[in-house]
């Protein structure tokens, strides 16, 4: 007779859920109990695999061949992760067969390997490397392959070329040849050829407005030329970021995409191989300063490619990770803390590395205020910076051991002392920035604080900081910089070379303007023409205006101007849609004639610099959604098209000089609709704009619109409303 069941067995383990047990024991259909980490039936079997000696060149495992199934969102080790250790063992084959074939390959010299993906890495068939004139045509997918390299050549008998389709048969032979080049030199082959990549290096630091900050170039391109396991080889990470930014600079056909953007396969690939290095210092810190200057390379071709999620989140990355490394603190190294507060990098080995240390991060907080110019908080504090400013970039690049520069930004008066053995155009660049985020702190903070939005009727100045803020943006720093700075807003005419423009000087007169419209804006009414906020703005927009128009009478390219220059120029253009309404609304066609000029000019400006950035095209695009509702007000029958001149000449048109470089073309001059015949470019104090010859009557209620600053009075205020509204509606 069966025996009763017990009150206790009743309460016995319940059947295992649906592939709970282990692997092993599902294979072997065994019973499981699903002990972690190791089942008991399967410490049972290892028990006694072990338990007889092991024959001979044989090892029993170390413990029970016991594994699980992965649990959703939790991440198994790589001793537990069958995946992983496949990996690795995928990884240590890879590697006994390159010490195998590195054992069989005769030595030799390394030398610049031909065949590699010259567009995303190792050379494939249908792929090329051609060079021709200072921006030489780089390669492209889908050509031929390149017959020789420097110093380098691959005999074409290698090569079987046969008609149709869209590849080239290459032998074996030839592949294996340089498959064992690559091997032997370690050349990385995911980055493009030496003597490409070489092109790319130069283009970069030549054309591109923001990366090269934080690099030496004189020691930078002589370390190019070690052999790629030697330390001092530029890191991987800095050299595909470095690909991506130059990519644009390239005489290379890009397609455009309906919505502005690029579709740019090699700079995409070399972004996400940077990316790629990026994730692994985050899991690992392996080489975390490089990654760094990485991502920030790559964060400005995000932001010039008007990709704001990416730029946002690398902005908060690389200002959040410089913390740690201690780059915020002087000298860029604290000797003082606990094991637990200790910098995660040593001090620095000499000059050159503490003043690279200093760029770089100087250059993580620009790129943080400038991402943030929509009304978002700093990544960083302005209080907890504590690194003293950089030096001078001829002082850098020539590696002359003076003393650090004794400004921070705890330094009285910051932004109106400038000591002329620490001051350059970069260095005042700086000082702009930082000014600009001081605005955007105060609006930032003022809406935290406020329950409600301020009102156009409020009185700005009554608000604690808010005229001094404005007194510093409006006047005092123009009005401090040096001489030789202040009357110069960085176009020269060079006989020998053509023009040049110093696009941080540039910068340095315009961001001022783009700053205060950020202040005043949301005090912005047109129906009050004795609010001085309204003033400010509208004088700030046509010093903007006034200063494009100095650049564009020139036959320089605007496209290599500074990236923020957009959002100054959309800055402008808002401030100017605002004036245009009122002038429709008065029913002066006239005026609101000679407004659509001045906004198409700027249109122009940002669809031009769009060619060949996206953040030109995505400014204009936010910019033409402001104005519908002006656009269909509008008396003009065709008010996008007002001012623009017929035949818009370009390096894209008929009328082209042929002997010029795509890169190097003329852009030509913009016809200055706020300037007739009677009105004369001129230098006012510290500003560039137009001032009128001979006194014109204007409407009372836009006294001086097409005047510069200095032709405002102060005392004479006008009023303005919150039109400047790009941020809520940005994609950022």
């Amino acid at each position: 007779m069966p025996k009763a069941t017990s009150g206790s067995s009743s309460g016995a383990r319940s059947a295992l859920r649906r592939n709970q047990a282990c692997r092993s024991c599902r294979k072997r259909k065994l019973k499981c109990d699903a002990a972690r980490p190791h089942c008991g039936t399967c410490v049972k079997c290892w028990q006694s695999l072990i338990s007889v000696p092991a024959p001979v060149g044989y090892a029993h495992p170390a413990e029970p061949q016991c594994v699980y199934d992965p649990v959703d969102g939790l991440t198994l080790s790589p001793e537990t992760d069958p995946i992983e250790k496949i990996r690795l063992l995928e990884e240590e084959v890879s590697k006994l067969k390159i010490q195998l074939q590195e054992q069989n390959i005769p030595a030799h010299s390394p030398g610049p390997l031909m065949s590699r993906r010259h567009s995303y890495g190792l050379c494939t068939p249908g792929s090329t490397a051609t060079s021709s004139g200072s921006d030489s045509q780089l390669p492209v997918p889908g050509s031929k392959l390149s017959a020789s390299s420097t110093g380098y050549a691959l005999s074409l008998n290698h090569l079987n070329f046969r008609q149709g389709g869209f590849g080239i048969n290459m032998q074996y032979t030839a592949v294996n040849d340089v498959h064992s080049e690559l091997i032997h030199t370690g050349w990385n082959t995911d980055l493009p050829e030496p003597h490409v990549l070489d092109h790319y290096i130069e283009t970069f630091f030549r054309c591109d407005p923001c990366g090269p900050r934080i690099l030496h170039r004189p020691s930078f391109l002589p370390a190019m030329c070690l052999h790629p396991r030697d330390p001092a080889f530029p890191h991987s990470a800095i050299l595909h970021a470095i690909c991506a930014c130059a990519s644009r600079w390239s005489s290379r056909n890009v397609a455009m995409q309906p919505d502005g953007s690029r579709k740019d396969e090699f700079a995409e690939y070399h972004a996400t191989k940077t990316r790629k290095y990026i994730d692994r210092t985050m899991a690992t810190g392996e080489d975390i300063f490089q990654v760094v200057q990485a991502c920030i390379i790559l964060s400005w071709y995000f932001y010039q490619e008007g990709r704001w999620v990416e730029a946002w989140v690398f902005a908060g990355f690389q200002t959040r990770v410089a913390i740690p490394l201690r780059l915020n603190y002087p000298g860029t190294f604290c000797a003082h803390g606990g094991a637990l507060t200790a910098g995660y990098l040593p001090p620095p080995r000499d000059f050159r590395d503490l003043e690279i240390r200093r760029r770089t991060w100087w250059m993580s907080i620009v790129f943080d205020r400038i991402v943030a110019a929509g009304g978002w908080a700093h990544s960083i504090d302005e209080r907890d910076i504590g690194t003293e400013l950089p030096l001078r970039g001829e002082d850098f690049d020539a590696e002359h051991l003076i003393p650090n520069n004794p400004q921070d930004m705890c330094t009285e008066d910051f932004f109106t002392t400038h000591l002329p053995k620490y001051t350059d155009s970069f260095l005042l660049f700086i000082k702009a920035i930082m000014m600009f985020g001081r605005v955007t702190d105060y609006n930032v903070r003022s809406k935290l604080r406020n329950s409600t939005p301020p009102k156009k009727h409020q009185d700005p100045f009554a608000s604690p900081g808010f005229k001094e803020l404005d007194s510093l943006v409006h006047r005092k720093f123009l009005e401090n910089l040096p001489h030789s700075h202040r009357f110069n807003i960085g176009v020269t005419d060079v006989a020998a070379n053509g023009p040049l423009v110093d696009t941080d000087l540039y910068m340095v007169h315009v961001i001022p303007y783009a700053a205060s419209i950020t202040l005043h804006n949301s005090y912005l009414d047109l129906n009050d023409v004795r609010r001085l906020s309204t003033s400010r703005c509208i004088e700030a927009a046509q010093a903007i205006l006034s200063a494009y128009y100095m650049l564009s009478a020139t036959s320089l390219d605007t496209t290599r101007l500074h990236p923020f220059i957009t959002i100054c120029w959309y800055l402008a253009a808002v401030v100017q849609v605002q004036v245009c309404k009122q002038s429709i609304e008065m029913g002066d066609q006239v005026r609101e004639a000679q407004v659509w000029r001045e906004i198409n000019v700027l249109r122009l400006a940002m669809l031009n610099y769009g060619s060949r950035s996206p953040i030109g095209t995505r400014q204009e695009g936010l910019l033409r959604g402001l104005m519908k509702e002006v656009v269909r007000l509008s008396s003009q029958k065709q008010p996008l098209e007002v001012g623009l001149p017929l035949y818009p000449f370009s390096h894209s048109t008929v009328f082209a000089d042929p002997t010029l470089p795509r890169c190097d073309a003329p852009v030509a001059p913009l016809p200055n609709p706020s300037v007739p015949e009677h009105y004369e470019a001129t230098f006012y104090g510290s500003a560039v704009g137009v001032e009128p010859a001979d006194q014109l009557l204007l409407p009372s209620v836009y006294v001086g619109t097409s005047t510069i600053a200095g032709n405002l009075q102060a005392d004479d205020p006008l009023q303005s409303g919150d039109f400047l509204a790009w941020d809520k509606n940005s994609s950022r």
